[in-house]
């Protein structure tokens, strides 16, 4: 078996095909341009890869025209690496920041000069989408510029992100990878006593000896006998006798995350705790099994909510969504929910996420992470046990 892992970026026919298809869609959409300005997005069409989007003082932006190739248009200081990097030969700069006039100006020429069919212009307005520039100066383009229609292009973009090509199944195949080695070695440094916080701590320093990119989000949360919440913290308090400690982790490799958890428990575990995280497992086990082209997100919940009603889940024991999409962003669409009627195809990366409350404020919530294939579906965490593991004293 290879286990090299995939070469980092990509070739520039993998980003002439993202064009291509977003071309065809901007046709079929009425659409004579779309404009990116988060990091993900210009990231999927241009290959830029920094860490300046960490500021937030000078917005980016990348149109992709319905006809001929993506223009940059970018602050000064973005010019050179955006050369030196991508493959992308337009580049309009300005000096930044200038919050009086912050590319609007520049970016309204680009748009003006751009030939018209629809004399609409897409932008990133909808689900799971941001507009990364000052809203007054969005406000400003759309008031000023001449003749030009802004739309939501949001569906159109999800609609290619949803399906990865082979290039990007490896990279987020890689990072389940790191992932899962992650786990593994924590398993064996974890140590009776340690707080939230220090436990964060060693679970980021093994996914850099496995590996991993960066450890952008490790939520570490713990509760007596279960957890009430899974999304603040980490905090300073140790893990004691009776404590069930859950970690969720996105790690990335070359930008694509993988995102799944596990469940320690600290020097035993109740009976109610551990026939709740077997539920949990079997309904993640369902869900897996479900998942094969041609079924829907509200499909691949219904599986694992069969599990967990079974289990003694009560009517609203549900926090939105038992999983989602998974690639550039920790989450992607679709959601597994109740009324998300997205089909899934090959090449979709889902989470399989089910969480049961098997009392008052405890909780136990599990995830793994696979593909859609032709056929089915490819497992690509390395599967949690079905009894959950006790740190011992």
């Amino acid at each position: 078996m290879n286990t090299q892992p995939p070469a980092r970026g990509f070739p520039v026919d993998e980003f002439e095909a993202r064009v291509a298809k977003a071309q065809v869609a901007m046709h079929q959409n009425a659409m004579d341009a779309i404009v990116l300005s988060t990091p993900q997005n210009f990231r999927y069409f241009s290959g830029f890869n920094s860490q300046f989007w960490e500021s937030p003082t000078r917005p980016f932006f990348l149109v992709v025209p319905r006809e001929g190739l993506p223009i940059a248009v970018v602050p000064s200081i973005g010019a050179p690496a955006v050369a030196e990097t991508t493959w992308i030969s337009q580049i309009e700069t300005w000096a930044a920041p200038c919050p009086e006039d912050d590319g609007v100006t520049l970016l309204d020429s680009v748009l003006s000069a751009l030939p018209r069919r629809f004399a609409k212009i897409g932008w990133e307005m909808g689900r799971e989408s941001v507009i990364r520039m000052p809203i007054v100066d969005f406000d400003r383009l759309r008031a000023t510029i001449s003749g030009l229609e802004f739309v939501d292009a949001a569906a159109l973009i999800w609609d290619l992100r949803m399906i990865k090509s082979a290039r990007e199944v490896a990279k987020v195949r890689e990072a389940c990878r790191i992932g899962s080695d992650t786990f593994d070695l924590f398993a064996q440094r974890v140590q009776y006593g340690w707080t939230e916080v220090e436990v964060a701590r060693a679970f980021r320093q093994a996914a850099f000896a496995c590996g991993a990119d960066n450890a952008p989000f490790v939520s570490v949360c713990s509760g007596d006998n279960g957890y009430g919440q899974i999304i603040a913290g980490p905090s300073d308090i140790a893990q004691t006798a009776g404590r069930i400690m859950f970690i969720d982790t996105g790690l990335q490799f070359d930008a694509y995350f993988c995102d799944f958890d596990r469940n320690f428990a600290f020097g035993h575990i109740s009976a109610a705790a551990q026939r709740a995280h077997a539920a949990v497992w079997q309904a993640t086990q369902a869900g897996i099994e479900a998942a094969r082209p041609g079924i829907t997100a509200e499909d691949l919940w219904a599986a694992q909510h069969k599990v967990l009603t079974a289990a003694g889940a009560k009517a609203g024991n549900d926090v939105g969504r038992s999983g989602h999409g998974l690639g550039l962003h920790l989450t992607e669409p679709p959601s597994n929910r109740p009324g998300d009627q997205t089909v899934l195809q090959p090449g979709m990366i889902m989470t399989i996420e089910p969480g049961l409350e098997f009392a008052p404020g405890k909780n136990i919530v599990h995830e793994e992470n696979l593909l859609i294939t032709a056929d089915g579906a490819e497992l690509l965490t390395r599967r949690a046990p079905e009894e959950m593991v006790v740190v011992e004293t």
